[in-house]
């Protein structure tokens, strides 16, 4: 099975009041060994709870994390990435907000498919295998 890596958007929408039924039917799907998400998705996510002011949220984002989702570093194997890829992107005139390239490296180096609704954006990042699980 195909590891999975969830983008802030995903993450973001299973935490409403009443996430996309066809989003959570995916996940179920998904063994808790194969998803994934990264340290850069964790901070935008709490970032988000502590500028709402919200210690409800700031729960249920930690309690979502705890639960089922391995988290990925931005270490040196996803730093080797990112240098070729920024590098490449800026080359080609195809830059990438700092984050989500950031996220990009860390799925690229480890083989991650990243399930996110923001294909448009991750499109143009090589080698990187992106499905929408968002989209109706």
């Amino acid at each position: 099975m195909t590891p999975y890596c969830f983008d802030t958007d995903v993450l973001s929408a299973v935490l409403r009041r009443d996430p996309p039924l066809a989003l959570v039917r995916r996940l179920a799907r998904v063994p808790p060994t194969e998803q994934t998400t990264t340290a850069i998705t964790v901070g935008e996510l709490l970032y988000g709870a502590a500028r709402r002011e919200s210690p409800t949220l700031t729960r249920r984002v930690r309690e979502l994390l705890e639960s089922a989702l391995s988290i990925v570093p931005f270490d040196r194997r996803a730093a080797e990435v990112y240098g070729e890829l920024r590098a490449g992107l800026e080359r080609e005139g195809r830059r990438l907000d700092e984050p989500d390239l950031r996220i990009a490296a860390i799925a690229r180096s480890r083989g991650l498919t990243l399930v996110t609704g923001n294909v448009r954006h991750f499109e143009r990042v090589p080698e990187l295998a992106v499905e929408n699980w968002l989209a109706a």
